[in-house]
């Protein structure tokens, strides 16, 4: 099964510890990127975070973010450190007479001052195991979108492989033809030239000339690659390297055919395998 590198998933829960909402985001990339975005009382999580999603995905730019909102219960009661709050007060009031037109500070800038308002203590334990057990969640939604958008690439990888198939059977086909149409274009030109040439010294250049345009091996080794191909999009495992691999292979192979071609429709099907394997290129950048 393949699996494309692009996905998104987004799964929330909430208990009595509060609400969490994680956001996974992958795209590609030629290694295996995690960037996690955690609240800072679950800092702590990020190995166990990483260690999750390397054991789920293979390649990709992983982008996760966490949110967490706090339980109404430690919500209720706010705490404050007076003796911090008097001294802040004291101090901007102190300050004020050194300042021309300050602006006043209203109750709610001494509540935001660091410290001033006391965050209750809050075992977060629960908070810690419900936020690994969303990622387990919202991995394996990534993971299925990842794998319907590689099915789709398989299916258009597979549709372009039986398209160079077409066009290496359509040149291989015509080769004979090729090669008859050189030996016609030779003896005209002789006859032009009212040159008598022997028969035997004749067929030796015909032959050398059919060697220098022969294609068969060219012609093989797409067969053979295109084969190589359809069997590695069955295997379960990451094969985005691997075809990549091949599709420079094939290219190669387009490249020697068009160069080596002397008829027009060998030459068009050239253009059309590049064409093809440009497209698949472009797709195997989205394989895992």
């Amino acid at each position: 099964m393949l699996f494309s590198m692009t996905g998104f998933a987004r799964c929330e829960s909430s208990g009595e510890y509060g609400s969490l909402v994680w956001e996974l985001r992958s795209v590609n990339h030629r290694y295996l990127e995690i960037s996690p975005r955690l609240p800072e009382e679950l800092r702590g999580l990020e190995g166990k975070v990483r260690e999750r999603i390397q054991a789920r995905l293979g390649r990709g730019k992983v982008e996760c973010n966490l949110r967490f909102r706090r339980g109404a219960a430690d919500q209720d009661s706010i705490e404050l450190n007076d003796e911090l709050a008097k001294e802040v007060i004291s101090t901007v009031v102190r300050v004020e007479h050194w300042m021309m037109n300050a602006a006043r500070m209203t109750a709610m800038d001494i509540l935001r001052w660091p410290g001033v308002v006391i965050e209750p203590e809050q075992d977060l334990q629960p908070v810690m195991t419900a936020t690994l057990d969303l990622l387990d969640e919202a991995l394996t939604t990534l993971v299925e979108n990842r794998g319907r958008e590689g099915a789709h690439i398989k299916a258009l990888l597979q549709a372009r492989c039986d398209a160079i198939a077409e066009q290496v059977a359509r040149v291989r086909e015509r080769r004979p033809r090729v090669v008859e149409a050189l030996r016609e274009r030779v003896r005209s030109r002789i006859q032009e030239l009212g040159t008598d040439l022997d028969p035997g010294r004749l067929e030796q250049e015909l032959a050398l000339q059919a060697q220098k345009l022969d294609v068969a091996e060219e012609l093989d080794r797409l067969e053979g690659h295109v084969k190589e191909i359809q069997a590695v999009l069955e295997r379960r495992e990451p094969v985005g390297r691997r075809l990549d691999f091949l599709m420079q292979e094939l290219n190669r192979e387009a490249n020697t055919l068009s160069s080596k071609s002397n008829d027009m429709e060998t030459t068009q099907a050239a253009v059309e395998l590049k064409v093809l394997i440009e497209q698949m290129r472009e797709q195997i950048q989205n394989l895992e």
